[in-house]
């Protein structure tokens, strides 16, 4: 059992410790977080291109209640007629258009018998790298707009709505947080101007389609799961190989002392050096 002691030194434990933990991780963590951005890449991938050359529909079709979503459509280009509420306007801040800052404008739109959707006019350029533009306001009265359907993004961990000088500002494009922030119920997903229309600022395109690295590193971190078990696994059998070869090793020097003549006596030397010399 000594031989084995080794095994349970803490050394050893947290080593071991630290490989089990860093392949769960990789198997339980890190590997689907990358393939579920591959998959939700992919996903958005195929609606862009199914979107890009479909004819335009009556937003009514695809949102036709105020609690309505459509994350299927999305990008799929919808038209629709009703009125701004210019009042209940918000900004987006600390956005990037063609890697400049930029703010999205963003405007709740009643659709006449249908619902009320939030309307990204599109970006205007900050002043003074940080300050609010003057912003043209969107057309009164009844307009028909077309635009694409988008899903609404994740609210920002930390960043909060706030209004400074009479502008409310977000840090993204969320329909719930826009609704609470402006008491105008909205449907859950949003419309992004195409160029052209009545209310548009700055064009907002289609994103590039590129899948990314993300099923690339998602296979990585599998590898990685495999391969660290299985480097832990040869280390500790090159350590038990080599307390093997040692305990052998002085397994062999303890026999040849048990085979070896015992020391001779002063008398058994001198008899043996005189008897020599005769």
């Amino acid at each position: 059992m000594r031989r084995w002691a080794f095994l349970f030194r803490p050394g050893w434990l947290a080593l071991a410790a630290t490989v089990l933990a860093f392949a769960y991780l990789c198997f339980t963590v890190l590997a689907p977080w990358q393939l579920g951005k591959n998959t939700s890449t992919s996903r958005e991938n195929t609606q862009i291109a199914n979107a890009v050359d479909a004819e335009p529909v009556p937003l009514t079709s695809l949102l036709p209640h105020q609690d309505s979503a459509a994350p299927d459509a999305q990008w799929r280009p919808v038209t629709a007629t009703g009125h701004y509420l210019p009042d209940a306007q918000v900004l987006v801040r600390l956005r990037v258009v063609d890697g400049v800052p930029a703010f999205e404008v963003l405007v709740p739109f009643a659709v006449e018998h249908g619902p009320t959707v939030l309307v990204n006019r599109g970006y205007v350029r900050p002043l003074e790298a940080s300050k609010v533009p003057p912003i043209p306001a969107p057309p009164a009265g009844t307009v028909t707009v077309t635009g694409r359907l988008r899903d609404p993004q994740q609210q920002i961990p930390g960043k909060d709505p706030f209004t400074e000088n009479g502008i409310r500002q977000v840090y993204s494009i969320n329909t719930g947080q826009v609704t609470a922030l402006t008491g105008v119920p909205l449907t859950g997903s949003y419309l992004q101007l195409i160029a052209d229309q009545p209310g548009g600022l700055g064009v907002l395109t289609l994103p590039h389609l590129d899948a990314g690295p993300f099923l690339s590193y998602g296979i990585q971190w599998i590898a990685f799961g495999i391969i660290a078990p299985i480097c832990l696994g040869y280390f500790l059998y090159s350590e038990i190989r080599v307390r093997r070869a040692e305990h052998a090793a002085a397994q062999g020097d303890a026999d040849g002392a048990d085979d070896a003549p015992p020391p001779m006596t002063v008398e058994q030397k001198l008899a043996d050096r005189y008897g020599r010399r005769r």
